[in-house]
């Protein structure tokens, strides 16, 4: 089951390519369903693939799906371990919650199935957020959650509060991507890589308490 876990973020990226392209064209409350039902599918996957995971050693896994940037450890890599389980049921379950309440919210809008693609690809990106085995991976969910983000805040475009509070999560984001950064580029310099595993496993005996200060306040402001 973990070597398809991929499954759980192809699942709402799919449903967000198909609602770019045809969302348009169907009528109410169809978006919305084959929107809730990709997320709801993930979780069903991911709870599956929770079980299976504790039923069997509980060890982490990590699943390889395409040469990236190799030479720094980013390739396209998912990390299957306690803490990424509980945060994808966590996304989906209460991914499918929203997506299911947003089908009767967003009755009547003229931009019904374009809410839903943006729902659907807001999900995505937390998932790869979530999901990610390495740094590079990591800033690559984190940089298509805030875009998904801000088309979901200036969705009402239209009104000056809606298009006021995007260009300011916009912004702010940006600010942060900053800092996040320069988190990368000090992680590189001391470990020569971005992957989980190297960087976490004794930084005590790789690094000062200095510079993991400094990579971890440069992360948190990223995060901020």
């Amino acid at each position: 089951m973990v070597d398809y876990i991929w499954i759980v973020i192809a699942l709402p990226l799919a449903g967000a390519v198909f609602l770019h392209f045809f969302g348009s064209r169907l009528r109410e409350p169809l978006p919305g369903v084959i929107a809730t039902s990709t997320i709801g599918l993930g979780f069903i996957y991911a709870l599956i693939a929770t079980a299976d995971f504790f039923a069997g050693n509980g060890e982490a896994e990590t699943v390889h799906l395409f040469d990236w940037i190799a030479p720094l450890g980013a390739n396209a890599e998912l990390l299957w371990d306690p803490l990424s389980a509980i945060m994808t049921l966590t996304v989906t379950g209460v991914g499918a919650l929203i997506h299911l309440y947003s089908i009767g919210y967003m009755h009547g809008d003229a931009r019904y199935g374009r809410f839903f693609t943006y729902l659907n690809f807001f999900a995505a990106s937390m998932l790869i957020l979530v999901l990610a085995d390495n740094f590079g991976l990591l800033f690559v969910g984190w940089e298509l959650v805030g875009l998904s983000s801000y088309l979901l805040i200036s969705f009402w475009f239209h009104k000056p509060s809606a298009a006021a509070a995007g260009k300011k999560a916009f912004v702010v984001n940006r600010i942060g991507d900053v800092g996040f950064l320069i988190g990368l580029m000090l992680i590189l310099a001391e470990f020569s890589t971005l992957t989980y595993g190297t960087v976490l496993e004794e930084p005590a005996r790789v690094i000062t308490t200095g510079m993991a200060t400094a990579i971890t306040l440069m992360l948190v402001l990223g995060a901020a």
